[in-house]
């Protein structure tokens, strides 16, 4: 059915998609008011004249005009148009108002609802209101003035309604997208925070294995040298893990340890070779020195920054009376005071010192004379119950490069033919050594000869020692695997 077109008001033009009756839209007083799309208002009467007059009255608003002689016809453009709001007639042939604004209300519940009644007609209104829950009623002859007013509010609402729709949609759009951003972002931020883990972890595996490459170069000089950074960082380490020092701590007393003679490179031959205790003055003077060449050599070394004082320190005496800087008790760094003591017992254990190797017991007897003096007596107390804890002997048993498997504990130290340790007593194999061992063994096609700890022996066998010669055969076969551990 098609739609009345109004051709008596000079105002109204055609709409050029839908040829409905429209009225054009006046200008617009305000910015804000100008972007705010013009509403659509549906006036439905079976009566030309009411059409007209509404029209008339609404044109002053700058609403888009549309009109129905009937419910059916409003229903087919309400089918094909945006509608804001229904000015509906009650009394119509056919359906009358009430029943097209239940209709409205199914199909176009965004579609706000506005019914004209008479006062006869209280009943059918209270049925409208009930079915088609109408936005307002009003009676007829209408108030201009309140028929504007009510429309135009009705309008505002639905209008201010969709945007609040079109907003909610466009958060919940932007929230969707902001929690996928987030979740990739994490993703990255994880994966990024794992590769730099990972890359963390290897820096610090290859910053270890170039100390342990470093104390492995000082040990070429042999004598006094050999096994010893490796020893005296093993015992330091246990002492720092003992006193439940930090991570950072434990590691940079380990590495004290290593390279805590380094400043010997630069010392002569003739004061390694002598016994301390024999050293004349000159040779005792350059002897002195080697702490501060080695806290010179590394001071450099970002990661060196919290050796530097141990190794520079571990000379020093408890009474103040020791080298270099005449540091007393608590003024002497705490990893110097555990260097020292693990220092000088080992010196004692392999003759350094005398000239002459001591048996455990001796060298703990002249550690304790100097307990308060010379040692910090609490750290003293520590090393020697920590050494009484560690059984002499232990079962050993030969193994081959083949049979090597991560967790094993090297059971006697692995030298070189100059005297260099290579895998100290003690230490455990990891995984990646066990791999370049036997991946030289098989590239070199020399084989690799091991003495480990016999884990699975009830008690330590008297007198269980590797056969003469094994390990020195091992060393020239292992020493470039080791050297890289």
């Amino acid at each position: 059915m098609d739609t009345e077109l109004d051709t008596q008001d000079p105002g109204d033009t055609p709409d050029a998609q839908t040829g409905l009756a429209t009225t054009e839209v006046p200008a617009l007083a305000t910015l804000a008011a100008a972007a705010v799309q013009p509403w659509t208002v549906l006036c439905v009467d079976d009566e030309p004249s009411i059409l007209s007059a509404l029209r008339r009255v609404l044109r002053a608003e700058g609403c888009r005009l549309l009109t129905a002689t009937g419910g059916v016809e409003a229903l087919a453009i309400l089918a094909t148009e945006s509608i804001d709001v229904v000015v509906s007639d009650m009394r119509m042939p056919g359906m009358d108002g009430a029943q097209l604004l239940a209709k409205v209300r199914e199909q176009w519940p965004q579609t706000a609802r506005i019914l004209l009644t008479g006062y006869a007609d209280m009943d059918a209104t209270i049925a409208a209101i009930n079915n088609g829950q109408i936005y307002r009623y009003i009676h007829k002859p209408w108030d201009e003035h309140e028929l504007r007013l009510t429309v135009r509010q009705a309008a505002e609402r639905q209008q201010l309604e969709r945007e609040r729709l079109r907003l909610h949609d466009l958060t919940e759009a932007q929230n969707k997208e902001l929690t996928e951003l987030n979740i990739g972002l994490e993703a990255r931020v994880a994966e990024r925070t794992a590769e730099l883990s990972v890359a963390h972890d290897r820096l610090k595996r290859n910053y270890l294995n170039i100390i342990r490459t470093f104390s492995s170069l000082l040990e070429l000089r042999g004598g006094v040298m050999a096994g010893h950074g490796k020893r005296v960082a093993d015992l330091a380490r246990r002492m720092g893990v003992a006193l439940e020092l930090p991570t950072e701590q434990i590691q940079d007393l380990f590495v004290a340890g290593l390279v805590h003679d380094l400043g010997f490179t630069a010392i002569p031959e003739n004061v390694l070779t002598i016994p301390q205790m024999l050293l004349g003055p000159a040779e005792m003077n350059a002897y002195r020195r080697h702490p501060v060449l080695a806290a010179q050599a590394l001071m450099a070394l970002d990661d060196m920054q919290g050796v530097i004082p141990i190794i520079r320190g571990h000379h020093e005496r408890f009474d103040g009376k020791g080298f270099p800087d005449r540091l007393m008790g608590q003024d002497i760094p705490l990893g110097a005071r555990i260097v020292a003591v693990a220092d000088h017992y080992d010196d004692l254990v392999h003759g350094h010192i005398t000239g002459k190797p001591l048996k455990d017991d001796q060298a703990k007897s002249l550690l304790q004379r100097g307990a308060g003096e010379q040692f910090d007596p609490e750290l003293l107390a520590l090393l020697i119950r920590l050494t009484e804890e560690q059984p002499s002997h232990h079962v050993l048993k030969e193994v081959r490069a083949a049979e090597l498997k991560p967790g094993m504990v090297i059971g006697r130290d692995l030298k070189t033919a100059e005297n260099v340790v290579l895998l100290a007593a003690g230490q455990v194999l990891s995984t990646g050594l066990v791999q370049r061992i036997q991946r030289f063994e098989e590239r070199e096609g020399s084989p690799v000869v091991l003495w480990v700890r016999d884990t699975s022996a009830g008690t330590p066998a008297a007198g269980a020692h590797p056969r003469p010669g094994t390990a020195a055969s091992a060393a020239g076969a292992g020493a470039r695997a080791a050297a890289t551990h």
